[in-house]
This record gives C-alpha cells, sequence and structure tokens, in this order.
C-alpha cells in the first residue's frame, strides 16, 4: 500500500487522505513535520537526505522531516520518524507551525502545514541509510551564512522557514539553559 498523507484545511482540520506522490504532484495541502535536534553546545543536526529520495536527494536539512500517519499525532510521528531515519531518541517540544509552497522539482509541489519540534541530545546519531546519506552539526551563524551563500545545497523547507526558525530557536535555548 502506498504511503498515505492527510489533507487539511488551511486551519489543519483534516479533509481527507491521499497517495503521498499524487499529493505531491498535484500540489494538495497536506500535514507534515518537521524536528531539528540541537546538541546541548546549541548546534543544529543536519542530515543529508539519501540520494533515492523521490526530491530533494542529497540536499542537507533538518534532523528529520516526514508526514503523520491517519489518526497519528504529531508529536507521535515526530518521535517515530526520529528514530526511523536518524536512530535518535529525546523529548521533543512543539516550537512553530508554518504553511508553505514550493515547487520541488518539475512536477512536484511541496505544500505543508508543517508542525516544527525542537529538541536536545548528544547522542551520535544511528542513519537508516534508505533515508539519510550523511549529518554534521552546524552552528546556527554559520547555517545562516551558507543558506545564504549557496540555498541550492539545502532543502526548501530549510530555506523558507530559517527566519522563524532562528526566533524560536533563540526562545528555546533562554528557557532551556
Amino acid at each position: 500500500m502506498e504511503e498515505q498523507v492527510i489533507l487539511v484545511d488551511a486551519d489543519d482540520n483534516v479533509i481527507g487522505t491521499m497517495d503521498k506522490l499524487e499529493a505531491h504532484q498535484l500540489g494538495r495541502l497536506h500535514r507534515a513535520f518537521s524536528v531539528f535536534i540541537f546538541d546541548t553546545q546549541g548546534r543544529l543536526l543536519l542530515q543529508q537526505r539519501a540520494m533515492e529520495k523521490y526530491h530533494s536527494g542529497g540536499k542537507w536539512t533538518n534532523t528529520c522531516c516526514s508526514h503523520p500517519r491517519l489518526n497519528e499525532t504529531n508529536i507521535d510521528a515526530a518521535n517515530r520518524r526520529l528514530m526511523e531515519e536518524m536512530g535518535l531518541a529525546c523529548q521533543l517540544t512543539p516550537a512553530f507551525n508554518f504553511i508553505y509552497r514550493s515547487d520541488i522539482v518539475p512536477g512536484l509541489t511541496e505544500h505543508e502545514i508543517d508542525h516544527v519540534f525542537f529538541g536536545i541530545s548528544d547522542t551520535e546519531p544511528k542513519l537508516n541509510t534508505e533515508e539519510v546519506m550523511d549529518f554534521k552539526y552546524i552552528g546556527m551563524t554559520e547555517l545562516a551564512d551558507e543558506l545564504k551563500a549557496s540555498p541550492d545545497n539545502y532543502s526548501a523547507w530549510l530555506n523558507i522557514c530559517f527566519d522563524q526558525l532562528m526566533m524560536h530557536y533563540q526562545q528555546f535555548f533562554n528557557s532551556h539553559s
């Protein structure tokens, strides 16, 4: 069975489900989540997406991201995928939500309400190589510079949410120090 995504309206109310690839081909608004794990030094754990991914292969992005399953909470889905992709578990905190639409490649459009979660961990990831080809830790100032200099090396959603990420990152670390 093909993976399904949860179709939503602009207020994140469920209006149905659809095959993931079809939803991206049609640009239908659906629910997603993104996880940003920081180490205790405040560096962000990035993953480099596996080349075999059907879009954005080889691009650097946040620690993990995906779509919740029907009747699965966003936090449960985020914890599940963090373990599946990165072999990590830590306490996740809801940070912010954003809606975006981006043509990823010809014929595929990401149109998502993205629920963002933050966590702190110094545990080294154990990569699922079907999903992730590499990882690195990066300081937020260095990441800002890299996104300006080479935005195409990074996922569209990381570029789009970076300003919000920075604002919430400061608040998160101020409350956890």
